[in-house]
């Protein structure tokens, strides 16, 4: 039941609502708070209405009761207590009221004409004792205001006077009443309840916008991801200037730790350059060295060079950001390229690198040296992580040149594909950390193919691989 009320008002949402959330909490609350509304007015006003019609038949029949014996005998000085009785009882006689009046031996000293619908006082007198104040009795499936009183004329009880008010009809025409009030209250409720939903989903739409501008913005975006809301309430508008200014402290931040990275690399090439230039003379010249020297300064000078090529990158990414790496675009014939970047992994890895035939040539307009590093690099990462064969896949679409780096490896969890490219990012597992490399190889792969005009993708999933897709502009002749 419980599951089946949160589905209920998912669907009035139309998504997905968490019953942790504020959102179906106040959308709740703000129901249950309308249903029992809705629902009090509803049953005090019928309660209202039925002690209204009540309370006018008693006191109809307690003014008759009271005005009764005074019309007697006003009467009476013409005829005499039969005839008074008589003309009283057809003057106050009225559509659904009954009158009997009975002398104390029982006699029948007046009646009024019976109305065919109503029970008669005679029949209601036999079974049930009859109350001196007006009540509401049950009688053969009808309801009937009742009460008998001492007629007394000149001081003198001359008899008995039994007053009954038909009210069946009136009390089922209040029932229908009743009935209408509470389909028009159920109509009410749900008119109320999908208000209270879209409005609390008007008013929480802010914070869905800027969580969603927090999970998807990039190191790239922090300036232009401002978010503006207008119309949005004085403590909505608070929020959203505090995010503003915390993405553009994030952005300078950010800038500030480019250059920083930047500086530092360019000031740190230097010397590595020379200290690993002095470790392979070393290595050259070194025949004196024992066995572990000539080791210890082998893995020395690797760990320079490698340090070396991360300061270039480093370099590299800071130039792009700052719009200094330039750009050689020309025709590029991707078949041959494809052929060339396949044959170096191979060598280099001693792993099969499939390459597509395609049936036609394709050029393409961009660097080749930058686009053959970016292709090496996918490559290199697909062997890494595939234990089968590459494949690489190249198609014109829209024109556009499309070169697909495909293999069957671990894949990349969906959490961590929007944030692969961003610069020393790894995803955070056992297979990966298992594997060499500095986090930079994607962010430089896709500064360089944005820097070409082209754009670079991913397609993943755990267990089953990824596919990164570079698409490029085609060349046209002029």
């Amino acid at each position: 039941m419980h599951h089946s009320f949160i589905k209920a008002i998912g669907n009035l949402f139309g998504q997905r609502i968490s019953p942790t959330s504020l959102q179906f909490r106040l959308s709740v609350e703000s129901i249950a708070i309308a249903i029992v509304s809705l629902s009090c007015v509803s049953l005090w006003a019928g309660w209202r209405m039925e002690q209204t019609l009540i309370t006018t038949n008693k006191q109809l029949l307690e003014y008759i009761a009271t005005r009764f014996p005074e019309q007697v005998e006003m009467y009476m000085e013409t005829g005499g207590l039969t005839a008074g009785i008589d003309r009283t009882t057809k003057k106050v006689a009225t559509s659904g009221l009954a009158i009997l009046v009975q002398s104390p031996d029982g006699r029948l000293l007046g009646k009024s004409a019976n109305n065919d619908s109503a029970p008669d006082n005679a029949q209601i007198i036999e079974a049930i004792a009859v109350p001196t104040t007006p009540q509401i009795i049950q009688f053969r499936g009808r309801s009937i205001v009742l009460c008998g009183n001492n007629l007394t004329i000149n001081s003198k009880v001359v008899g008995k006077v039994y007053l009954s008010k038909d009210i069946t009809t009136e009390q089922n025409n209040l029932n229908q009443s009743i009935y209408g009030l509470a389909i028009v209250s159920i109509l009410a409720t749900a008119i109320a309840i999908l208000a209270i939903v879209h409005r609390v989903r008007k008013t929480l739409d802010p914070l869905a916008q800027i969580s969603h501008i927090a999970s998807v913005v990039s190191i790239e975006d922090l300036k232009s991801s401002s978010l503006q809301l207008d119309r949005a309430p004085d403590e909505i508008q608070g929020l959203v200037k505090a995010f503003n200014q915390m993405l553009l402290r994030l952005s300078a931040t950010w800038e500030q730790q480019r250059q920083f990275v930047g500086n530092v690399s360019h000031e740190l090439r230097t010397p590595l350059t020379t200290i690993g230039g002095y470790l392979q003379s070393l290595l050259l010249r070194g025949d004196n060295l024992s066995t572990y020297q000539q080791q210890a300064i082998a893995t020395a000078s690797a760990e320079t060079t490698r340090t070396i090529q991360m300061l270039q990158d480093l370099l590299d990414l800071a130039r792009a950001d700052s719009g200094n790496l330039h750009f050689r675009q020309s025709p590029v014939f991707l078949n041959t390229l494809l052929v060339e970047v396949a044959a170096m992994s191979e060598n280099v890895s001693g792993r099969s690198v499939k390459l597509l035939p395609t049936d036609y040539d394709v050029v393409a307009l961009a660097d080749q040296d930058r686009l053959q590093q970016v292709l090496i690099n996918l490559v290199d990462n697909a062997i890494k992580y595939s234990a089968d064969a590459v494949e690489i896949k190249l198609e014109t679409r829209d024109n556009l040149a499309i070169v697909q780096v495909c293999d069957r490896g671990i894949g990349i969890p969906l959490e961590h594909q929007s944030r692969i490219f961003e610069r020393f990012y790894r995803a955070d597992g056992a297979e990966t950390r298992s594997r060499e490399g500095t986090g930079l190889g994607l962010a430089i792969a896709k500064s360089l193919i944005e820097g070409m005009n082209g754009k670079i993708t991913l397609r993943s999933k755990p267990a089953l691989g990824s596919m990164f897709t570079i698409s490029l502009p085609v060349w046209t002749q002029p």
